[in-house]
């Protein structure tokens, strides 16, 4: 039988042979074709790491539940569509939940932290501080394959958070991502991807593109340009009703050529 196409909402679409992802039917401009809920298994292992929950969304959560034994709960960082079902799913499960931010553990796991190695569900899972698109967003490295969340969409790219993400950190997230070769990209949004050293180099590439077209929109509008300013003048080729999200990139974007 023929895996379904992405998006297939409310079906574990096998992805790896540890990975699948179960699509959250809550599309939008922000979430693309909608959340994506990852599930990962050891080979034999009669346990689940669930990374990223999804909105609160009961139908959603009824079948993350489904699937089996879930001891542990990741969380990529903070941003409702991947966390608003947290609470949620522990009364389904009972499971630790474990995060960068004090706001979404739950149970005994304790904070994140980059570097650390979770040995969960027959895998072993690096934890990767990956910050920039906000400022506690994490990556997790499983076997050949990376989980990016935000930080690496699988498709168009990534709008820096206007409360406290960094383009500073967020190209230097792009460089150590891309410093761990070709894995496979399991994003937080859109289709999985082949090549994460690929993307990555699309992505550093299109953040320098957009720099120097901010450079060029100061050098015509002047020093003191806002970002809705530089928004109309760069961003022709984007549709408007994706401005008010290029506006916070752009004012990231601002933020690091001013500093």
């Amino acid at each position: 039988m023929t895996a379904p196409e992405h998006p297939a909402y409310g079906l574990l679409r096998p992805v790896t042979d540890t990975a699948s992802v179960l699509l959250c039917d809550n599309p939008g401009i922000m979430t693309l074709d909608g959340t994506n809920t990852w599930v990962l298994r050891g080979p034999g292992s009669d346990e689940l790491v669930i990374v990223d929950p999804g909105p609160d969304d009961d139908a959603h959560l009824d079948r993350i539940a489904a699937l089996g034994t879930i001891p542990l709960v990741l969380i990529s960082h903070k941003h409702g569509d991947h966390t608003d079902g947290i609470d949620k799913l522990v009364d389904r499960t009972g499971a630790v939940v474990r995060s960068v931010g004090s706001g979404f553990l739950r149970g005994l796991g304790g904070p994140l932290t980059d570097g650390e190695v979770i040995d969960a569900a027959g895998l072993r899972i690096t934890v990767m501080a990956t910050p920039g698109h906000t400022a506690d967003s994490m990556s997790f490295l499983v076997d050949d394959a990376v989980l990016t969340a935000d930080t690496v969409l699988g498709r168009g790219t990534t709008v820096i958070d206007k409360e406290d993400g960094s383009l500073r950190d967020y190209l230097e997230s792009l460089r150590r991502l891309r410093g761990l070769g070709p894995r496979t990209v399991l994003p937080g949004h859109g289709p999985d991807l082949p090549d994460l050293q690929a993307v990555s180099d699309y992505y550093l590439a299109h953040r320098e593109e957009r720099l120097d077209q901010v450079r060029d929109a100061l050098r015509t509008l002047g020093d003191d340009a806002t970002a809705r300013q530089i928004v109309e003048h760069v961003y022709t080729d984007v549709d408007e009703k994706l401005w008010e999200a290029a506006e916070s990139s752009v004012q990231a974007q601002l933020d690091y050529l001013r500093a």
